[in-house]
Order: structure tokens, then sequence, then C-alpha cells
């Protein structure tokens, strides 16, 4: 991974999806720092806790979301859970309420993926995003 990160800032994520909210005052406080617009940072990271948050293994799992900087610095997150099952992008219906988290990722991510932890203690989901 040609991209290391400088994980500055992280929030652990309590089980409940009311926290998302949470989870975009703190991206709109580290952007703020940085001087960045909060739109589209806030967009990502609330797709990628969303997704976490429904696909966690048990409803007392938390997860936690690191915020940073890339050493050419583009914007990192990453959402880190105790799941391994990994994320796809779904096809999801003009109806459908769910199922674009992760096509939204895509769409705007220069890119996304997924590691998984040793031991089968989970992964981390994680995109990188231009900041122009």
């Amino acid at each position: 991974m040609g991209e290391a990160a400088r994980h500055e800032n992280e929030i652990v994520v309590k089980n409940d999806l009311a926290v998302v909210a949470e989870v975009r005052r703190f991206v709109r406080l580290v952007t703020g720092q940085w001087e960045m617009d909060d739109f589209v940072p806030c967009l990502v990271a609330s797709e990628l806790v969303t997704n976490a948050l429904r696909h966690a293994s048990a409803s007392d799992d938390d997860v936690t979301f690191r915020i940073g900087r890339t050493d050419d610095g583009a914007l990192w997150m990453e959402i880190q859970d105790a799941t391994c099952d990994l994320p796809r992008i779904q096809r999801a219906d003009t109806i459908s309420e769910t199922g674009r988290g992760l096509f939204i990722v895509d769409q705007f991510a220069r890119c996304w993926g997924v590691r998984p932890l040793a031991g089968n203690a989970g992964k981390v989901v994680f995109a990188v995003l231009n900041t122009s």
C-alpha cells in the first residue's frame, strides 16, 4: 500500500445508527482544521460507518473510525469492525432504501478497499479521497 496514512484522529462508534451524525460532526471538525470542504468526506464517512454497523457481528460490537492525511495530502478514512465478511457493491433498484453505500464510496473515492485483520479478528474498510 503506497499511500501510508498518518492516523491522527479516531473515534470509537457504538453500534447504534444514531451515531452516524456524531461521526459527521467529527469529520467536519477534522476537515475544518485542514481547511477542506466537508461535504464529500461526510458523505463517504456516513456510508462507511453505516455499512459497518449494519453488518456488525453482534449488537454490542463497536467499530473504530479513523481519518488522516496521506503523504500526498489526500484524505484517508477507514472503519474497523470485528466481522470478516467482505463488503461488496450491490445492485439497488430505484425503490430500495439500502444497497447504495459502497456505490457512493466508489463514486467519490480515489480508491477504496478492504484489509482483513490477522487471526480472523475482523477487517478494515478504507477510502482515499482527493482534497480538490
